[in-house]
Parts: structure tokens; sequence; C-alpha cells
């Protein structure tokens, strides 16, 4: 396939994915959604050796076409040369009360994909750490450090992008106590309240069936 209709092709899988993790995680508009991605591992290569700025920017692309509708805020998480540091606008940092550090990422010292996130956005900055409320790995950089707890796993229908491994999750809010305790409005005896959270018998992370497994 040659270049302009891969980098398109790469586009219109990214959009699809971040679609469906959008709509497994009800993400709305100023929620986080961290993304990591190895431009090196979608061409074929090892990660950290051969990124390209052109993969980064249809992956971007990808990106922008759902956040333009659903107007989450993304993050883009560096290499661990810049200590898998976020990139992000500074409005964004200032509202969730992050702390920004200084640096500027570069393709060999931050990665591609940051390095590029950073020059499209209108004041970018950067952050250490940042908890989101959901997440798309593509290429196995690891984002759970950035992601809040409970993170739950959401299957993508389509398994890579390029040739990278993808993996995504929502969060939920933890369940504390013990017997007693009541997650939903109904049982409480509440009207007019959503639940805390937001669960189907079929998605990942909710009830199972008697005898089944969590994992």
């Amino acid at each position: 396939m040659s270049e302009e209709p891969r980098l398109a092709s790469l586009a219109a899988d990214v959009e699809k994915v971040v679609r469906e993790l959008v709509q497994a995680a009800r993400l709305g508009s100023g929620q986080l959604l961290v993304i990591g991605v190895s431009t090196s591992e979608v061409a074929g290569h090892r990660i950290g050796t051969s990124g390209t700025l052109e993969t980064a920017r249809a992956i971007y692309e990808g990106v922008e076409s759902v956040r333009q509708v659903v107007g989450f805020h993304p993050v883009y998480q560096c290499c661990e040369h810049l200590n898998r540091a976020l990139v992000m606008e500074r409005e964004t940092a200032e509202r969730h009360g992050l702390e920004i550090v200084g640096a500027i990422p570069v393709p060999k010292a931050g990665g591609s994909m940051a390095s590029y996130a950073y020059r499209q956005l209108s004041e970018p900055c950067l952050t250490e750490t940042v908890q989101a409320h959901a997440g798309l790995d593509i290429g196995d950089t690891f984002i759970g450090m950035h992601l809040r707890r409970v993170a739950v796993p959401v299957r993508a229908s389509i398994r890579t992008i390029g040739h990278a491994h993808v993996t995504m999750a929502y969060t939920r809010p933890k369940l504390i106590g013990g017997v007693r305790a009541v997650y939903s409005a109904a049982e409480a005896g509440i009207s007019g309240m959503g639940t805390p959270v937001q669960w189907t018998d079929d998605s990942p992370g909710g009830p199972e069936a008697p005898g089944g497994t969590c994992d």
C-alpha cells in the first residue's frame, strides 16, 4: 500500500476504535483520554526504533475527528526518556489542577506521537502525571500509570493499528463498603439520580453469571 492510502487507513482505524471506547466509557465533554502510541510498532518495528511524524499525524487526525464531536480532552503520553509525561493543553492542566513540568518533546526524547501532538496544540504543556477517565494504547506503551482506579478493559473490534497491538480501557469508581453497602439509586430509594457505576450485565467488568469468572 502506498503512503497516503496507508496513512488514511490508519486514521480511519484510530477513529473507529476511539468511537468504540467513547461509547463503552460514556466518555463526555471535558473528560480525559490518555493516549500512548509507538509509531515504530505501528510501522512493524520494535518500539523506540523507527518512529515517524507522518504516522503520528494520521493517528492524531483519527483522534481529533472524534474529539471535535465529543469534546473529551486527549492527553498524549511521552516515552520513558521524559518519564512518560503527558502532552496536553495548558487549559486542561490548569482545569484539573495538574503540575506543569518544563520540557519540550522531540522524537528522540518524548517520541514521535507526543512531539507531533505538542506542535498541534494552541498552548501545549507537559505534566508528570494524570488520572484519566479512559485510555488507548497503540503498541503496548503501557498507559496504566495514568489511569484512574478502577480500570475496565474494552476489547476493540480492531485488534491492531497498522502492525501495533491495541488495548484500551475505561475507569469506574471504586465500590466501597461491605455487605450492607448499596450501589444504585433504586436500591437506595432515591429517584432521579444516576447510578455511580454504569454497568450492564454483558459489559466488561459487569456482573457475572453464577459460577463465572472475572478475567
